[in-house]
């Protein structure tokens, strides 16, 4: 009886479709059917954010400057910012000079003329309607990173897990 019914539909189908239904032709043997593996779930990708928040977990982790920033210092005097603020510059200075190489973008001296050559400056001040000037005075050297070697660490956003004291 099935053989009646697939007869039937495979005439109809070529008829009025042009092509022989997949079911009808799998089971004659004129279709290979390959068997899909289940997609494996992609991998997790490191965005532009992620080297963020992974600088800022370095920093948190080495000198607690997280903890620093997010602190309200205005009751403390000036003193006790001041001690705080030499332990933290001290720790995040060792930590960017572990995963980073920094280099000026204008290697000069601050407050001379400099040129305005280099490619990533810009132009404070009285700047001409153009927007380029031949130089001026060197107010900040900059900064670029020459080498970034940061740990891998999967992708996410956890700049420093919550800490519980167990007694």
């Amino acid at each position: 009886m099935s053989r009646i019914t697939f007869a039937f539909r495979a005439f109809f189908s070529i008829l009025f479709g042009g092509t022989l239904p997949s079911d009808i032709a799998q089971a004659f043997g004129y279709s290979k059917v390959v068997p899909m593996r289940p997609a494996a779930p992609p991998k997790p990708q490191a965005g532009p954010t992620d080297g963020a928040v992974q600088i800022l977990s370095i920093l948190q982790r080495d000198a607690r400057l997280v903890d620093f920033l997010m602190e309200d210092i205005s009751a403390y005097s000036d003193e006790q910012v001041g001690a705080a603020v030499r332990d933290v510059q001290e720790n995040a200075r060792k930590s960017m000079q572990r995963y980073l190489q920094l280099a000026p973008v204008i290697d000069g001296v601050e407050g001379t003329y400099t040129k305005a050559e280099a490619e990533g400056v810009k132009l404070i001040g009285n700047v001409p309607a153009s927007g380029k000037a031949p130089g001026g005075t060197l107010r900040h050297k900059g900064w670029r990173a020459d080498k970034v070697e940061l740990p891998t660490l999967p992708p996410g956003n956890l700049i420093a897990p919550a800490e519980i004291e167990v007694e």
